[in-house]
């Protein structure tokens, strides 16, 4: 959606869109341009995170940059202004004297910042940041190694000469998102990192070797005298004990729509533990297949297949709870959510109309989908109408857990580790590949008769898979 209005016939403005679904309100990640840019219809102008996604907004008309009405780091209600264009530049008009831009307040300023920032992809983490910001506890990690060496020197007993201070490199640092992340975790400005990675790339490794002189200088540094500002003191401890994570964008989404489900939709968990080894030989011969050439085959793709048969038989189970009318919304058609880890944090975007795919065209969605969730590039319409998730646990370990449903879906099954186990098969105790199913379940839609018979559909499947031809 575009918004904007035209304040005279040469200066017009941009409106902050409503880009998801009735969202109010989306923080600037980072502008693209400055006052004086010459900018072009449909040319991307600023990236804003909203609580679905991270969206880049294009100008829908040509003309210069007159003013930016919002520093990076702001959230800006939709309809609000956020940047003025003249699209007559030499006109004799007079120009309107630019309001100054709006920083966030709970940042102090500080002067050693870089101007400007160097757009990334959505979800790849927010890049330098031109707002003011106070200094971080790595803002100047070279110089925290030589104090570390200067330190250590004294205290081994004798002098040592002060270590040369590496020179940060110009312009924006070169890292992967991982590292970016990482970075921002620990605190650390990527720009004083001195890089070791091929072609100047900053790796964790160098992310947390500049960590490290900072936390040894704080542990060596003796403590505050009681004449000194009570700021310092507080500084020292929020570097050395904790960390203040301000709770917005897809993480304040996450957890107000977690709150939302656990608080509102009557949870019920029940669990089985399967024999999958005939799944996981399943999974060994797709690979081989001709038709299966090109995408991604894994147990994870058996068990979509599993689920979405099990709906079919049990189709009750794909519902909706409408509290307004008082109604249950039967869905004739399976969105299916698949719950990703990506650097922007959990979220969970579905293969639309999953139930009329191939098993080819099932691997292909579910491919596309990871990739793009770890790209970062998972746009809100891929995370909304979601009717029935699953969430893979087993890839960290985990055995199994009570999964909290996504708000309006009826279901969500986690999938625990698969490891070779003692099973009795045939009568005797043999080897076997063995994992555990749990199912949670909106028991004011589903009772446990229903619930049941769907877990035990997709634990059968999973332990037979021939089932599929048959019940598919």
């Amino acid at each position: 959606m575009t918004t904007m209005t035209q304040t005279s016939a040469r200066f017009r403005e941009f409106k902050m869109p409503d880009v998801g679904e009735g969202l109010t309100e989306a923080e600037i990640l980072k502008w693209f341009v400055q006052p004086g840019d010459t900018v072009t219809d449909g040319q991307v102008v600023c990236e804003v995170e909203t609580a679905k996604a991270a969206v880049e907004l294009p100008i829908p008309f040509d003309g210069v940059v007159h003013e930016l009405r919002f520093g990076e780091g702001t959230t800006v209600d939709v309809g609000q202004v956020i940047i003025t264009v003249d699209v007559a530049p030499g006109s004799d008009e007079e120009a309107p004297v630019p309001a100054p831009v709006q920083e966030p307040v709970e940042e102090p300023a500080s002067s050693d910042e870089p101007k400007g920032r160097t757009p990334v992809l959505v979800g790849y983490g927010v890049a330098e940041s031109s707002t003011k910001r106070r200094p971080r506890k790595g803002a100047a990690a070279p110089a925290a190694a030589a104090v570390a060496a200067a330190v250590q020197a004294e205290l081994n007993g004798h002098a040592s000469p002060a270590p040369a201070v590496p020179e940060a490199p110009v312009g924006r640092p070169l890292a992967k998102p991982p590292v970016r992340k990482l970075a921002k975790d620990l605190g650390i400005d990527l720009a004083t990192v001195v890089p070791t990675g091929k072609d100047g790339i900053i790796t964790r490794e160098d992310v947390h070797a500049a960590a490290a002189p900072a936390e040894a200088v704080a542990a060596a540094a003796p403590a505050p005298s009681v004449s000194e500002p009570v700021a310092a003191a507080e500084e020292v401890t929020a570097s050395a004990r904790e960390t203040r994570i301000p709770v917005k964008g897809v993480r304040k989404a996450i957890a107000q729509a977690m709150v939302g489900s656990a608080f509102t939709a009557p949870h019920v968990t029940e669990f089985v533990t399967v024999d999958v080894t005939r799944t996981m030989k399943l999974v060994a011969e797709l690979k081989e297949d001709k038709e299966m050439a090109g995408v991604r085959v894994n147990p994870l793709l058996i068990i979509a297949k599993a689920l979405l048969v099990a709906i079919k038989r049990n189709p009750e189970v794909n519902a909706a709870w409408d509290e307004a009318n008082q109604e249950i919304v039967q869905k004739h058609y399976v969105n299916l959510g698949i719950a990703a880890a990506t650097p922007r944090g959990l979220i969970v975007p579905n293969i639309k109309d999953a139930h009329d795919k191939t098993l080819p065209q099932l691997a292909a969605a579910l491919g596309e989908l990871v990739t793009t969730a770890r790209d970062g590039k998972t746009s809100p319409a891929a995370m909304a109408g979601g009717t029935v998730t699953i969430t893979n646990v087993g890839v960290f370990g985990v055995d199994t857990g009570t999964p909290i449903l996504n708000p309006g879906e009826s279901a969500i099954l986690a999938v625990g580790a698969i490891k070779l186990q003692p099973w009795v098969h045939k009568g005797k105790v043999k080897p076997r590949q063995v994992t555990t199913l749990a199912l949670s379940f909106d028991h004011r839609l589903v009772d446990g008769e229903l619930g049941s018979k769907v877990l035990a559909d997709v634990a059968a499947i999973l332990e037979q898979p021939k089932r599929l031809i048959t019940w598919a």
